[in-house]
């Protein structure tokens, strides 16, 4: 068994060594001038990414705890919420709003496919007490792309708010908070952000905080009243991650850099060169609406795709992920191309794929592989 020397899993990603080094440098009290310079300066450059003018709240914590965070901060028992499920994680919003007493109203869609819009609006206009939308950028599990545009132009006009997980797709897919009329955006740190997990965001439009005044759902940690203060003296209510903050400094610096317009152009290129390399090596893609976060590679008749990630992983250092969920585990392969991961890791990972795919039938159907 070898350390993977690759990571093209869909989180966590490659951390930049410039990244690195920052974070192993000696640590301070970030009850300082000194850090509140550092987090002052992330909150106003975290705006960029997510392409709005209001403010992005920083959480010590998952995305999950940020998918919670856009729930309970903005609803009250018995609330209905239009859920559009296309995938294990959007399935997460639904379990959250029973966990809170909410009444989740479910869109259904096979995995593979995305949310239609017209059916949201169809919801919409069939029951006017929804008090919210949710749905997913990129559905991770599935790598399938919603149309959030639309959404946004859809739930704009009524009085519901649009909340989008964009954990894995913020700064890979293209989302503009703003234009797009998106209330709540959530995003995680170990994605096209560059960092290790251990952060979570969200971005809140005037029309969610109105909302917010009324919501009477518990909460504290996550209450976003406290960490609305504090962001006014660039700080956090609670103890900060403060080793993330400072290396977020830096990978925010890099995505400037490179400018996010080209961030987006590097990731879709990339995404394309993925899917054409599957294909060409008599793969099909899974997804019906592809993301530039992260391709998912169907698995032939009787190759296991996890057993194979597995064995690429601990044999060959290349670490892709496999399928989530009982309907998709051991059926795709799933190839991260956002954040640091370049064409040369991409080039690599998929002739190891390739090459391990070969191997199988060449055995006959009697490697690790094989189902």
């Amino acid at each position: 068994m070898i350390n993977p020397t690759i990571l093209l899993t869909p989180g966590p990603t490659p951390v930049p060594e410039a990244v690195r080094k920052l974070m192993a440098e000696p640590i301070f009290h970030h009850r300082t001038p000194r850090y509140r310079k550092i987090f002052g300066d992330v909150s106003e450059r975290l705006k960029k990414v997510f392409m709005t003018r209001n403010p992005v709240y920083t959480f010590a914590g998952s995305g999950s705890l940020a998918m919670e965070a856009a729930i309970v901060n903005f609803h009250s028992a018995g609330d209905k919420i239009l859920i559009g499920e296309n995938g294990k994680f959007a399935e997460r919003f639904t379990a959250i709003a029973r966990a809170f007493g909410l009444n989740p109203i479910v869109i259904k869609m096979p995995l593979g496919e995305a949310v239609p819009p017209a059916m949201i609006e169809e919801a919409l206009k069939k029951d006017p007490d929804i008090k919210a939308v949710c749905v997913q950028l990129c559905e991770t599990s599935t790598a399938v792309l919603n149309d959030i545009k639309a959404i946004g132009a859809v739930v704009a006009k009524t009085n519901a708010l649009l909340i989008v997980d964009a954990i894995s797709g913020l700064g890979a897919d293209r989302i503009e908070t703003d234009n797009w009329n998106v209330d709540l955006v959530i995003a995680g740190s170990q994605k096209a952000l560059m960092l290790p997990p251990g952060l979570a965001f969200l971005s809140v439009s005037e029309k969610a905080r109105a909302r917010m005044a009324t919501a009477k759902l518990p909460r504290y940690y996550y209450d976003l009243k406290y960490y609305e203060k504090s962001l006014r003296d660039s700080d956090t209510p609670w103890t900060p991650a403060l080793t993330l903050v400072i290396g977020l400094q830096k990978s925010l610096e890099m995505i400037e850099a490179e400018g996010l317009e080209n961030v987006f152009k590097r990731c879709s290129e990339n995404a394309q060169f993925t899917r054409d390399t599957l294909r060409k090596m008599g793969l099909n893609i899974f997804s019906k609406a592809p993301s530039s976060t992260v391709t998912a590679a169907c698995m032939p008749e009787g190759v296991d795709g996890e057993k194979l990630t597995q064995y690429m992983r601990d044999e060959k250092g290349i670490a892709m992920a496999g399928g989530q969920g009982d309907q998709m585990k051991g059926k795709v392969v799933r190839i991260c191309h956002m954040g640091a991961i370049t064409r040369k890791d991409l080039e690599t990972g998929l002739k190891v794929l390739d090459e391990s795919l070969k191997e199988k039938k060449s055995s006959s159907g009697s490697c690790c592989c094989c189902k």
